[in-house]
């Protein structure tokens, strides 16, 4: 089967799904950054954006999203609100549930992984640097998993992290043997990454990987917040919907 990866819109931007009195929750498209990074002077961020469209200075963002991860992104208002949310995050009281396309299916419709991860470390087969993996040594770890759907060798898959390990829910799926789409660390292709380093995202390395970025998505926050529970979502990203509606077609 031959699935052909769309491109990515090159006019996407962030844009505002809740505005409330202390935060936004932004819908972050993939490729921006969350904020300023130096040496990625070239990419835009979803913080920048922001500010430069509201005019609010104090934004910030509470948590971050990898530059190749699309949906919500936080962006507090004032101080005080940056605070608070600094509280919910150190005592995990923020819950984020992803979407992620893998490839494989799986013999099981929900799991948890309770699995330790840190550095692989170089040499062997690994040649990154920043890879993670399941390790003795490894941080807790907790991902809970739930299938959505299965199609043509392709799962769409429901991630939901209790712990904040860094690649957490790509490392946790490598280790499942359910490797996502577009993920040049954590993919089938592990010379993926350090192809992009040298060359970029090229048509052809899109083509070996199927998506020019990895396929997660951060569909639903949730979290306390002024004696109620708050919750936003943001939609599949068109991108990786796309792609889902092609893999249906090819099936």
């Amino acid at each position: 089967m031959t699935v052909r990866a769309p491109l990515l819109p090159p006019t996407e931007k962030p844009r505002v799904l809740v505005e409330h009195p202390d935060f936004y929750v932004v819908h972050k498209p993939a490729l921006w950054l969350t904020h300023p990074v130096r040496a990625r002077v070239d990419v835009p961020d979803v913080l920048t954006f922001m500010q430069a469209e509201t005019g609010e200075k104090d934004l910030a963002p509470p948590h971050r999203l990898d530059r190749e991860t699309s949906g919500t992104q936080l962006l507090s208002r004032d101080p005080d609100a940056a605070r608070r949310f600094f509280t919910l995050f150190k005592t995990h009281l923020v819950g984020k549930t992803y979407l992620a396309v893998v490839h494989g299916s799986p013999d099981w419709e929900r799991s948890t992984l309770d699995a330790p991860l840190g550095n692989l470390g170089l040499g062997g087969a690994n040649k990154v640097v920043i890879r993670q993996a399941v390790v003795p040594d490894g941080r807790p770890a907790i991902t809970d998993f739930r299938v959505v759907e299965r199609r043509a060798g392709f799962t769409l898959i429901e991630a939901y992290p209790r712990s904040g390990r860094l690649h957490q829910i790509r490392a946790h799926l490598s280790h499942l043997g359910l490797p996502m789409v577009g993920d040049k660390i954590y993919g089938r292709d592990s010379q993926a990454f350090l192809d992009f380093m040298q060359t970029g995202q090229t048509p052809e390395l899109t083509a070996r990987l199927l998506l020019p970025r990895q396929a997660l998505h951060a569909a639903r926050i949730a979290f306390p917040w002024a004696g109620a529970q708050f919750a936003a979502e943001a939609p599949l990203a068109a991108d990786l919907r796309a792609f889902w509606e092609g893999v249906q077609e090819a099936g």
